[in-house]
């Protein structure tokens, strides 16, 4: 086996070793025998392309072209067809396979399934890391360097994997990949040189293997590559990366920790939680385009409008994003406590309600959603009870393992509060620890928010009137538009965005509500979890991804935490206490869903005049609302990806004709200067395509002697050639003046040219046509240019003097 191809080897099993840290992300490890085959093509295909040899660029670029040809075979008719042809493939069909790769990412948990589109985005990525390293290890002779898009695998793979699996081992095996590369690349360098020379060793010191010399004869000695002392060092290099962060509690946390360990300690005694920000999916969630349900209950509430799923509040703003607080965990109690705020007045007027609730197998949350303010809740498993926000979490049930709802079934009984406008109204002020914390904002809130606060809620002369008014503003009067589609920020800078652009999502505007508020002194946290959802025809609910949402709740002494809703949603009803001027309560099973008549235009126009702001928030009055509400697309494939394919696979398919086109360009050029050197380096460029080397030792009349009988070239061909030769000696050698014109020389070149082409097969003239060896010139001007840099900059060094005070 030769060096480099040893080098190849090992290049391709370091980058499947390293793919191996990818296999706790998703459920099944069969993709590897796939990434394995497709690494094995690429590499060979590299092998190949080396032993022709082809051009650098020539063989990167012919190893990416199959690697795209074997992803597009291997997925073939995977993804829903939209055309026909191999072209509606690449561009359509491979496109929104890949696009559907990266939804899931963000919709499934981790281990998540392995669906056509993980399976590429997998693949594609170990296929890129593998050429990547295939070209810096062995056709760029680089192998220090292939470690980098190496460990790029790695740290992306331990990132995501959150500690699951054996890390140790992923990084055990990475690193001995990319020793074992290195020592190969080694070993091919060194037997390049030949023997290793060295010291012998002294007459006190016995050689030995490992000191690199090794008894040779009778007393004398022989130099052999040290290869044992660089297998001892990258043998202690891994143990001392795998024992010092477990000896040093303080590196535990790093690539080779568990950071789900520092996240929670809800094992005993009343630990504490980090909460998970669930904002991280929301918004995929609701771009999801299957929607799968995620949950289904049944609930005897008399009002599912206000049936929320609330997974837990966000209660600290820092600028950056707004997060749940660590606060201490308590034993589930057989009956909740009463919500803090909550006077006796509102609580005989709220109805208890009893909702049997379903989670699917395929949804892993570790937090209970369940309906606000939960009462008492009657579940299986291992849970803690977090006070402040009402809510359930998964407690930890082994090392990397916690409780979650996946496949729960559960009941909860919790209060349907009903408080007046009047009682909000007449709310005195809140106590001052609630409202010196949920009053808080950061240094660096642009004043914009305060000012538009300010300025939405004049004439309000209480805290419940300002924050109808900034609800209003947001979901009816403000000009706002809903759209998923819009960047998700979540800090200072975002808010004062989205209150300029006015458009986004419910993030957006609970944020933005919660931060006004927060500026006027109303207490003020962000809801995360989802509206009722959509009733079944056998009194079921089904819960779907789209229904995930986010909502403010701002504190009232007397009721407590009070839900408002600024985001104009279609299929979310303001509560009864939220609406100005509100009407009678008409509480209705069926109002968590939207009108049937939101699709159908109104036929009198007046009657979007007379409409009431809360169906004009769920576009029931025939307004442009609902049709920018939908946050879909069109369908289809946007003009912009189609360009974006097609310019791909026009680059790729001419990389195969960049040396055909550069031989024809500096043929052009040499020829039609019309000098006799040009041209003769021409005839002499053209010999060496069809595979006569140039020997720059031969006069011009030998050189063209020997390309006569290497070419056997007759006749006129033959004499064409001499005529070049001669025509280079006149103007070599002959006096200034003598050596006259030479009006046929471009025909000659040419003539001898298609003559060389004649005298050879097919094969080498399509090598000599398409993979012209004078394409090596390239090369060596490359080399020459850099060299004459490094040696300008040696030399612009060494003119610069750095005067040096002495001391002393």
């Amino acid at each position: 086996m030769s060096g480099r191809t040893r080098v190849t080897l090992f290049g391709t099993l370091a980058t499947l070793l390293t793919a191996w840290s990818l296999a706790p992300l998703v459920e099944s490890s069969g993709w590897l025998v796939q990434a394995a085959l497709l690494l094995a093509v690429q590499a060979a295909v590299g092998a190949g392309a080396r032993r022709v040899p082809l051009a650098k660029s020539l063989t990167v670029g012919a190893q990416l072209l199959v690697s795209l040809l074997l992803l597009a075979f291997l997925f073939a008719g995977k993804a829903e067809s939209t055309g026909s042809g191999p072209l509606a493939f690449l561009v359509t069909d491979f496109a929104g396979l890949f696009q559907q790769g990266v939804r899931d990412v963000g919709e499934f948990a981790i281990p998540a399934p392995l669906t056509d589109g993980i399976r590429l985005l997998l693949l594609a990525g170990v296929l890129l890391i593998g050429l990547l390293v295939d070209a810096l290890a062995v056709t760029l002779r680089t192998a220090a360097a292939a470690g980098l898009p190496l460990l790029a695998l790695y740290s992306v793979a331990a990132g995501l994997s959150d500690g699951r699996g054996q890390p140790w081992i992923a990084f055990l095996l990475a690193g001995a990949g990319y020793l074992m590369m290195l020592l190969s690349e080694g070993r091919d360098r060194l037997a390049q040189w030949g023997r290793v020379f060295g010291a012998a060793p002294n007459a006190r010191t016995p050689a030995s293997a490992g000191s690199g010399y090794g008894a040779n004869g009778a007393g004398g000695t022989r130099a052999v590559a040290p290869v044992r002392t660089g297998r001892r060092i990258g043998a202690v290099a891994l143990g001392l990366a795998l024992a010092v962060p477990a000896v040093l509690p303080s590196l535990g946390g790093g690539m080779l920790g568990n950071p789900g360990e520092d996240a929670a300690s809800a094992g005993g005694g009343g630990g504490t939680i980090s909460a998970v920000n669930p904002l991280v999916s929301l918004q995929s969630s609701l771009n999801a385009q299957d929607n799968r349900v995620v949950m289904k209950y049944r609930t005897d509430s008399p009002q599912l409008g206000e049936q929320y799923l609330r997974i837990l509040a966000l209660d600290e703003f820092n600028g950056v994003k707004w997060e749940a607080s660590a606060r201490p965990l308590t034993d589930v109690p057989q009956r909740l406590p009463n919500p803090s705020g909550l006077t006796e007045e509102v609580r005989r007027s709220a109805v208890e309600v009893r909702t049997t609730v379903s989670a699917a197998d395929t949804y892993a949350q570790r937090y209970l959603p369940m309906p606000y303010p939960a009462t008492q809740v009657d579940i299986g498993g291992k849970w803690r009870f977090e006070p402040v926000g009402r809510t359930l979490v998964g407690d930890q049930l082994g090392k990397d393992r916690f409780q979650n709802v996946q496949g729960a079934q559960y009941t909860v009984r919790s209060l349907l509060l009903r408080p007046t406008a009047e009682q909000l109204e007449s709310a005195p002020p809140a106590n001052a620890a609630v409202h010196a914390e949920y009053t808080k904002l950061p240094d660096n809130l642009p004043p914009v928010v305060a000012e538009t606060a300010r300025r939405v809620t004049q004439g309000a002369t209480n805290d419940y009137a300002r924050a109808v008014k900034i609800q209003d503003f947001f979901a009816v009067s403000g000009g706002f538009r809903y759209d998923t589609k819009v960047s998700s920020g979540t800090g200072s800078q975002a808010i004062a965005r989205f209150l300029e652009d006015k458009e986004g999502f419910c993030v957006h505007f609970a944020f933005s509500m919660a931060a006004m508020s927060r500026t006027l002194g109303i207490p003020a946290r962000v809801a995360v979890g989802f509206t009722p959802g959509e009733k079944q025809s056998d009194g079921t609910v089904n819960v779907s991804m789209r229904d995930a949402h986010a909502w403010p709740e701002l504190y009232f002494e007397g009721v407590g935490w009070t839900r408002f809703e600024p985001t104009p949603r279609s299929g979310i009803t303001l509560p009864d206490y939220g609406r100005p001027e509100a009407p009678a309560p008409q509480p209705s099973a069926s109002s968590a869903a939207p009108s049937q008549s939101a699709a159908a235009p109104s036929a009198a126009p007046s009657q979007s005049e007379a409409c009431p702001p809360e169906q004009k928030k769920l576009g029931e009055c025939g307004g442009p609302v609902a049709q920018r509400g939908t946050g879909s697309g069109s369908g289809g494939v946007p003009a912009g990806t189609v360009l974006g394919w097609a310019a791909v696979v026009l680059l790729v398919a001419a990389v195969p004709l960049l040396p055909l086109l550069w031989r024809r360009r500096v043929r052009e050029r040499r020829l039609g200067s019309g000098e006799v050197l040009a041209a003769w380096r021409e005839l002499g460029d053209c010999a060496w395509d069809v595979g006569i080397p140039p020997d720059g030792a031969l006069s011009p009349r030998g050189a063209a002697g020997r390309v006569v009988l290497l070419g056997r070239l007759e006749g006129e061909a033959a004499e064409a050639v001499h005529r070049v030769a001669g025509a280079v000696e006149r103007a070599l050698y002959a006096p200034p003046g003598a050596a006259g014109a030479y009006g046929g020389l471009a025909a000659d070149v040419l003539a001898a040219r298609a003559a060389l082409l004649a005298g050879v097969g097919r094969r080498s003239r399509l090598r000599a046509l398409l993979l012209p060896r004078s394409a090596d010139r390239l090369t060596a001007a490359a080399t020459a240019r850099l060299s004459a840099g490094s040696a300008a900059l040696s030399r612009l060094g060494g003119r610069i003097r750095i005067p040096l005070r002495s001391r002393g």
